[in-house]
């Protein structure tokens, strides 16, 4: 099947159609910002028209964070632009062995500026957050197949009272909606529904990870991601800070908490033609494959 044949599909149909594999898909973010904003979401959040919004954009990407604007599902953006009032600020840092998520409350975009913003391994400002977030993308003029199936997806949730639930701006891999990532670990998931999202939260409030549809964590390269992926298949592993993964040579080392260690080879396929987004030109896919994980002596 060729994707490019079938310009009128969305892209999601056209990736699931083609069984296009999710690991290694997550955007490489370790650390995350997240601004609560009822406001109209631009294309690009670094372009917002609010100049306080986008610059805060801009400190967060010069601090190593992505800045995600966020909702309660269903309040939909006005044309204003502003938050609509007091709003959450939340901060998260993915990196085991202490992922961990803060949370600062702001009256609106004028007090982004006395948000410090801290290097990458600095302690993150505001109040600890113990359950996790599971913030969904319906980021309408991204796409809009995250429009269609993420708002369908995070409106679901919230009507079947699952706490945590945010809509939030691009996450990337439109392909893959409804799509979504949990905090403060850093995995993201594609092709999620109600009962699958359900799982991934009750998962994460365990500490732990459901492997299933999962893109990957975002704290690692793309190798890394299909490399840890591949540890937990082979292993069962499923402690959310158990496992650490460093680049090597075409693929990755994977070490878990008791000093056991892995080496998994990735590799690169190429498969038939399919838009990344909805209206986009057709280009080859490409996936990153994992062989068997190797035990390290």
């Amino acid at each position: 099947m060729n994707a490019g044949t079938e310009p009128d599909a969305r892209c999601a149909v056209l990736a699931r159609a083609l069984d296009e594999p999710l690991a290694g898909t997550a955007p490489v973010v370790p650390r995350w910002v997240c601004l609560e904003h009822q406001g109209a979401w631009p294309r690009d959040v670094a372009t917002h028209p609010d100049q306080a919004v986008a610059a805060f954009a801009t400190r967060a990407t010069a601090a190593g964070m992505m800045l995600l604007l966020i909702r309660r599902p269903g309040r939909r953006g006005n044309s204003g632009g502003d938050t609509g009032g007091p709003g959450q600020v939340y901060l998260a840092d993915t990196a085991p062995p202490a992922a961990r998520t803060t949370v600062l409350t702001v009256a609106g975009p004028s007090e982004l500026v006395e948000i410090t913003l801290p290097a990458p391994g600095a302690p993150l400002p505001g109040t600890p957050v113990a359950d996790p977030l599971l913030l969904v993308c319906t980021h309408g003029r991204r796409d809009r197949c995250c429009a269609l199936d993420g708002r369908a997806l995070a409106l679901a949730l919230a009507a079947a009272g699952e706490p945590g639930v945010w809509e939030c701006s691009h996450l990337g891999g439109h392909r893959f909606a409804p799509t979504a990532l949990v905090l403060p670990t850093g995995y993201l998931y594609g092709r999620l529904d109600v009962t699958s999202a359900i799982t991934v939260r009750k998962a994460a409030g365990s500490g732990e990870v459901e492997t299933a549809l999962c893109r990957g964590r975002s704290t690692w390269s793309p190798a890394g991601q299909v490399a840890e992926l591949a540890v937990r298949a082979a292993t069962g592993l499923r402690g959310a800070d158990e496992l650490h993964v460093l680049d090597a040579p075409g693929g990755a080392i994977v070490t878990a908490r008791d000093g056991t260690r892995w080496v998994v080879d990735v590799r690169s396929e190429h498969g038939p033609s399919r838009p990344a987004s909805c209206g986009a030109d057709a280009t080859p896919l490409t996936a990153l494959r994992a062989a068997p994980a190797r035990l390290l002596a």
